[in-house]
């Protein structure tokens, strides 16, 4: 299936410019969506915006977003009003500086796109920008209007083409919970031993270790039901796990680690 190119606009960094797509660089079309349905008449439910107090439905065209300024106040703003207040940013990636690759924790960052030259125009600008910023090993930091809201975003040169990472605002980013004690001294024993099990559980990269299991169980079970319109068996439940009454020893866990060879295959 071809990729859906959801953006189109301009790179710039200074005076060079170059016509470029974006395209979502993950995707949920794989992921299962069910219907909500009516139990007796298995007719689709709709979901409507209603008047809290009246409680009837609402026309389009009678909504209207509205800021809270005070209890049952509020500041109303038409969708055309809040879609002047994009700049520049909504058709244009203007480049204004650059950080060092590395240096932006990985916190910050938000979603991954596909950043590639629309036109053959286009792509020397393009491929001129990308080698310069793997020369100097630096990401390039830029504003561009995404999903109805201007954001920061960070262009990474990858291969032939530039992943842009939207990032997380400075208000969504918490502060830690609470701060590890730096003198808290490593038990030179747990360390080698601990070192040695991380080793022995280290192994190539593969998309095969993040697959989901829910959906795949959820595919499973679907299928059975296609097959059979009978009623599914209810679920077994699980055996309650006895409970030692004791901590475990953390030495003991791992020297049992290592004498099995590491964590058994799922």
């Amino acid at each position: 299936m071809a990729r859906q190119t959801f953006w189109k606009g301009y790179l710039k960094l200074s005076l060079v410019t170059a016509s470029a797509s974006l395209t979502p660089a993950t995707t949920e079309s794989n992921k299962l969506r069910f219907h909500v349905l009516n139990r007796q008449t298995k007719n689709r439910l709709e979901s409507r915006y209603v008047d809290s107090v009246t409680h009837k439905p609402v026309a389009d065209r009678d909504q209207v977003k509205g800021y809270p300024r005070a209890e049952d106040d509020y500041v109303l703003l038409e969708d055309e009003e809040i879609e002047e207040v994009g700049l520049e940013s909504t058709r244009t990636i203007d480049i204004d500086s650059f950080v060092p690759r590395g240096s932006i924790d990985w916190i910050w960052y938000d979603k991954p796109h596909f950043l590639a030259p629309e036109d053959k125009v286009g792509v020397e600008a393009f491929c001129v920008i990308r080698e310069a910023m793997k020369a100097n090993d630096v990401v390039g930091i830029a504003r561009l209007v995404l999903y109805r809201r201007e954001r920061a975003v960070l262009l990474e040169p990858q291969g032939k083409g530039i992943i842009l990472w939207t990032l997380h605002y400075g208000d969504e980013v918490r502060e830690p919970l609470a701060e590890i004690d730096d003198k808290a001294k490593v038990d030179s024993k747990l360390l080698t031993l601990m070192k040695q099990l991380v080793k022995e559980e280290t192994k190539d990269w593969s998309p095969t270790m993040v697959q989901d299991p829910i959906q795949k169980r959820l595919k499973s079970m679907i299928r059975g039901k296609q097959k059979s319109l009978k009623h599914a068996a209810p679920a077994k439940k699980p055996l309650p796990v006895k409970s030692t009454g004791n901590v475990i020893n953390i030495m003991d866990a791992l020297k049992k680690s290592l004498a099995e060879g590491g964590r058994k295959p799922r």
